[in-house]
Protein backbone atom coordinates (compact mmCIF):
# COMPACT_ATOMS: atom_id res chain seq x y z
CA UNK A 1 0.00 0.00 0.00
CA UNK A 2 1.37 3.38 -1.53
CA UNK A 3 1.28 6.56 1.10
CA UNK A 4 -1.62 8.04 -1.50
CA UNK A 5 -3.58 4.48 -0.31
CA UNK A 6 -3.07 5.45 3.07
CA UNK A 7 -4.53 9.27 2.37
CA UNK A 8 -1.19 10.99 3.19
CA UNK A 9 1.52 12.54 0.93
CA UNK A 10 5.36 12.01 1.11
CA UNK A 11 6.25 15.47 2.58
CA UNK A 12 8.52 18.00 1.17
CA UNK A 13 11.90 17.70 1.96
CA UNK A 14 12.98 21.16 2.40
CA UNK A 15 16.93 21.14 2.66
CA UNK A 16 19.48 23.11 4.31
CA UNK A 17 21.80 24.02 1.57
CA UNK A 18 25.10 22.27 1.09
CA UNK A 19 27.34 24.49 2.84
CA UNK A 20 25.46 23.79 5.77
CA UNK A 21 25.42 20.12 5.32
CA UNK A 22 28.84 20.09 4.51
CA UNK A 23 29.62 22.12 8.24
CA UNK A 24 27.12 19.73 9.95
CA UNK A 25 28.91 16.64 8.62
CA UNK A 26 32.57 18.01 9.02
CA UNK A 27 32.01 19.38 12.46
CA UNK A 28 30.63 16.08 13.58
CA UNK A 29 33.33 14.44 12.46
CA UNK A 30 35.70 16.51 14.41
CA UNK A 31 33.27 16.66 17.80
CA UNK A 32 33.47 13.14 18.18
CA UNK A 33 37.01 12.94 17.02
CA UNK A 34 37.45 15.69 20.03
CA UNK A 35 35.16 13.98 22.96
CA UNK A 36 37.50 10.60 22.15
CA UNK A 37 40.67 12.36 22.14
CA UNK A 38 39.80 14.13 25.80
CA UNK A 39 38.99 10.58 26.93
CA UNK A 40 42.11 9.54 25.99
CA UNK A 41 43.83 12.54 27.63
CA UNK A 42 41.92 12.04 30.85
CA UNK A 43 43.03 8.24 30.89
CA UNK A 44 46.61 8.18 29.77
CA UNK A 45 49.86 9.10 31.25
CA UNK A 46 51.89 7.64 28.50
CA UNK A 47 54.23 9.31 25.78
CA UNK A 48 51.08 9.97 23.67
CA UNK A 49 49.47 12.04 26.26
CA UNK A 50 51.38 15.22 24.99
CA UNK A 51 50.59 14.03 21.18
CA UNK A 52 47.03 13.50 22.33
CA UNK A 53 46.92 17.40 23.79
CA UNK A 54 48.66 19.09 20.94
CA UNK A 55 46.07 17.59 18.70
CA UNK A 56 42.98 18.73 21.10
CA UNK A 57 44.27 21.78 20.69
CA UNK A 58 44.68 22.16 17.38
CA UNK A 59 41.00 20.35 16.34
CA UNK A 60 39.47 22.65 19.10
CA UNK A 61 40.55 25.89 16.95
CA UNK A 62 39.58 24.24 13.73
CA UNK A 63 36.18 23.63 16.01
CA UNK A 64 35.62 26.93 16.94
CA UNK A 65 36.32 28.81 13.73
CA UNK A 66 34.13 26.34 11.97
CA UNK A 67 31.23 27.08 14.65
CA UNK A 68 31.94 30.83 14.11
CA UNK A 69 31.26 29.90 10.03
CA UNK A 70 28.66 27.61 10.82
CA UNK A 71 26.49 30.32 12.91
CA UNK A 72 26.94 32.98 10.22
CA UNK A 73 25.59 30.98 7.27
CA UNK A 74 23.18 29.85 10.07
CA UNK A 75 21.99 33.34 11.08
CA UNK A 76 22.10 34.05 6.80
CA UNK A 77 20.34 31.20 5.24
CA UNK A 78 18.03 30.17 8.29
CA UNK A 79 17.35 26.41 8.77
CA UNK A 80 13.93 24.86 7.38
CA UNK A 81 10.80 24.76 8.99
CA UNK A 82 9.97 21.99 11.39
CA UNK A 83 7.02 19.55 10.22
CA UNK A 84 3.48 21.31 10.77
CA UNK A 85 2.28 18.59 12.89
CA UNK A 86 5.65 17.86 15.48
CA UNK A 87 3.98 18.77 18.89
CA UNK A 88 5.20 21.63 20.44
CA UNK A 89 7.28 20.16 23.25
CA UNK A 90 9.12 18.82 20.61
CA UNK A 91 9.88 21.84 18.86
CA UNK A 92 10.52 23.37 22.17
CA UNK A 93 12.89 20.80 22.60
CA UNK A 94 14.31 20.59 18.98
CA UNK A 95 15.32 24.56 19.24
CA UNK A 96 16.72 24.95 22.98
CA UNK A 97 19.05 21.78 21.79
CA UNK A 98 20.66 23.57 18.70
CA UNK A 99 20.83 26.77 20.65
CA UNK A 100 22.77 24.54 23.37
CA UNK A 101 24.89 22.88 20.55
CA UNK A 102 25.88 25.96 19.17
CA UNK A 103 27.00 27.30 22.78
CA UNK A 104 28.89 24.40 23.77
CA UNK A 105 30.45 24.25 20.04
CA UNK A 106 31.61 27.85 20.50
CA UNK A 107 31.85 28.00 24.20
CA UNK A 108 34.25 24.52 24.95
CA UNK A 109 37.45 25.48 22.26
CA UNK A 110 36.92 29.35 24.13
CA UNK A 111 36.83 27.58 28.08
CA UNK A 112 40.04 25.87 26.98
CA UNK A 113 42.25 28.33 25.63
CA UNK A 114 41.29 30.65 28.50
CA UNK A 115 42.31 27.31 30.94
CA UNK A 116 45.52 26.67 28.56
CA UNK A 117 46.25 30.97 28.90
CA UNK A 118 45.37 30.86 32.95
CA UNK A 119 47.91 27.45 33.10
CA UNK A 120 50.11 30.03 31.24
CA UNK A 121 50.79 26.99 28.34
CA UNK A 122 50.87 28.58 24.83
CA UNK A 123 48.18 27.32 22.47
CA UNK A 124 50.26 26.28 19.47
CA UNK A 125 49.21 26.53 16.37
CA UNK A 126 51.55 25.92 13.91
CA UNK A 127 55.14 25.26 15.27
CA UNK A 128 56.05 28.32 16.03
CA UNK A 129 52.87 29.97 16.09
CA UNK A 130 51.22 30.78 19.59
CA UNK A 131 47.80 32.11 20.06
CA UNK A 132 47.65 35.19 22.79
CA UNK A 133 46.15 34.40 26.15
CA UNK A 134 43.00 35.48 26.66
CA UNK A 135 42.83 34.74 30.50
CA UNK A 136 45.41 36.05 33.20
CA UNK A 137 48.10 33.30 34.94
CA UNK A 138 46.11 31.72 37.77
CA UNK A 139 46.11 28.60 39.39
CA UNK A 140 42.83 29.42 40.73
CA UNK A 141 41.27 30.16 37.30
CA UNK A 142 43.26 27.23 36.16
CA UNK A 143 41.28 25.16 38.01
CA UNK A 144 37.54 26.72 37.99
CA UNK A 145 37.95 26.53 34.03
CA UNK A 146 39.19 23.11 33.81
CA UNK A 147 36.55 21.69 36.32
CA UNK A 148 34.37 23.76 33.68
CA UNK A 149 35.99 22.38 30.30
CA UNK A 150 35.66 18.99 32.29
CA UNK A 151 32.04 18.89 33.05
CA UNK A 152 30.72 20.63 30.00
CA UNK A 153 32.11 17.63 28.26
CA UNK A 154 29.68 15.09 29.71
CA UNK A 155 26.73 17.94 28.89
CA UNK A 156 28.06 18.10 25.40
CA UNK A 157 28.16 14.39 25.19
CA UNK A 158 24.96 13.20 26.34
CA UNK A 159 23.41 16.69 23.69
CA UNK A 160 25.44 14.70 21.33
CA UNK A 161 23.63 11.39 22.10
CA UNK A 162 19.87 13.20 22.29
CA UNK A 163 20.56 14.75 18.96
CA UNK A 164 21.35 11.44 17.47
CA UNK A 165 18.41 10.23 18.84
CA UNK A 166 16.24 12.61 17.50
CA UNK A 167 17.71 12.44 14.08
CA UNK A 168 16.85 8.59 14.53
CA UNK A 169 13.26 8.81 15.34
CA UNK A 170 12.62 11.66 12.73
CA UNK A 171 14.18 8.61 10.31
CA UNK A 172 12.85 5.65 11.08
CA UNK A 173 9.34 6.71 13.38
CA UNK A 174 7.93 10.19 12.39
CA UNK A 175 9.70 9.86 8.55
CA UNK A 176 8.50 13.55 8.27
CA UNK A 177 11.88 14.90 6.18
CA UNK A 178 13.66 16.45 9.50
CA UNK A 179 16.59 13.92 9.12
CA UNK A 180 16.76 14.19 5.37
CA UNK A 181 16.97 18.10 5.56
CA UNK A 182 20.58 17.57 6.48
CA UNK A 183 21.19 13.96 4.30
CA UNK A 184 23.70 13.71 1.68
CA UNK A 185 23.22 15.54 -1.08
CA UNK A 186 20.72 14.29 -3.82
CA UNK A 187 20.09 15.49 -7.49
CA UNK A 188 17.60 17.77 -6.12
CA UNK A 189 17.33 19.97 -3.31
CA UNK A 190 14.04 19.18 -2.53
CA UNK A 191 11.87 15.83 -3.45
CA UNK A 192 8.54 16.54 -4.44
CA UNK A 193 5.39 14.65 -3.26
CA UNK A 194 5.17 10.93 -4.39
CA UNK A 195 3.05 10.74 -7.32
Amino acid sequence: MTNIERGRTMPVIHRFNPLQRTLHWVMAVCILTMLFIGVGMASTVAHIYLRLVHIHETLGLAILILALIRLAVRLGYGAPPLPLDLPEPMKLAAYLSHYALYALMIAMPLIGWAMLSAADYPVTVWPGVWLPRIAPQSASLHTLLWNAHFYLAFLFFALILMHLAAALFHALIRRDGVFDSMGPLLKHDEIAPAE
